[in-house]
């Protein structure tokens, strides 16, 4: 089925006032919980309204959610030169903590995306150990994807990617999928047993162009940066393209269509996440790293449900 673009007139701004609300997440209680900087987590209300949760430490970016209503937290530390670690906070005992800082020797610094499977493996990206995460995105292949498995055991199990960033799991979870922000592109790993990941391959095309040092400044509609992807019930992988203010999706064919573009940026603004909540999975949120709220609409397919949403 071909995607119906989202008008930008669709789009309702809430939380407004938030921090760098890089990604969301719906429970399965229909609680809705945002990224931002002043804060562990934000939860935000029916009326749009908010709430800071937990303390403030680094820059939390991708979140996720486990079976236990647990907000998973990949902390983009690297935002104000801190560590990047991978964290946990518990909405209803208000519980905050790390669940790993290193891996394999390798402190993170630059956590930016968690995703949970059926099995319990929590993959998570660590985009860069530049010392800035602008520097990063002159194409160094510093970024790799480690795994923590359940019973406690982590491990990386991708590296030498271009700033990896978003993942999202197929429905039948055989298939990890990356952004590679500054390969303009999204990787896809087989998922082996025990926690582990095969070679990585090029999903689709390149989504558009990159700035070179020196070179040409392009149009920024044509900027290919990938940020956060997701799974949609059709098998459609949505790609925030943040530079652009552009969501694109790559369809089981590989054609490449968009979803949504707001050339201005006035009201999609950075968009960096796509995420799916309420009863059908059909209302769409959309994070920022630019904007100081979050944007709803009505998609028009529903999300592939995430495990805490099963």
């Amino acid at each position: 089925m071909t995607l119906a673009p989202i008008p930008t007139a669709a789009f309702t701004k809430i939380a407004v006032g938030i921090d760098r609300p890089e990604d969301v997440v719906v429970g399965p209680d229909g609680r809705i919980f945002a990224s931002d900087h002043q804060c562990a987590v934000a939860e935000i209300f029916p009326d749009g309204s908010f709430q800071r949760l937990g303390p403030k430490g680094g820059a939390p970016n991708g979140l996720n959610m486990d079976r236990q209503g647990r907000v998973l937290i990949a902390n983009f530390g690297i935002y104000d030169r801190e560590d990047g670690p991978l964290q946990r906070f518990d909405p209803a005992t208000g519980k905050h903590e790390t669940l790993l800082s290193e891996v394999d020797g390798r402190r993170l610094t630059s956590s930016n995306y968690p995703v949970m499977d059926g099995a319990g493996n929590i993959w998570c990206a660590n985009s860069t150990h530049a010392e800035t995460w602008p520097q990063a995105l002159d194409g160094r292949t510093d970024g790799f994807i480690f795994v923590l498995r359940p019973d406690g055991a982590s491990s990386v199990v991708a590296e030498g990617l271009k700033f990896p960033n978003g993942l999202a799991l197929s429905a039948d979870e055989a298939f990890l999928y990356c952004a590679q922000t500054s390969g303009a592109d999204v990787m896809r790993f087989a998922i082996l047993p025990g926690g582990w990941l095969g070679n990585g391959e090029r999903y689709g095309p390149a989504l558009g162009l990159l700035q070179q040092p020196g070179g040409p400044q392009h149009d920024h509609n044509d900027l290919g940066y990938t940020d956060g992807v997701g799974m949609d019930a059709d098998g459609n992988v949505w790609v925030c393209l943040p530079a652009a203010n552009k969501v694109v999706a790559i369809l089981p064919s590989l054609e490449v269509v968009t979803v949504i573009h707001d050339p201005s940026g006035e009201t999609v603004n950075h968009p960096t996440n796509v995420t799916w909540g309420g009863p059908d999975l059909k209302d769409l949120y959309i994070g920022s790293i630019r904007a100081d709220y979050v944007l709803k609409a009505r998609s028009p397919v529903a999300g592939a449900p995430l495990i805490h949403q099963r």
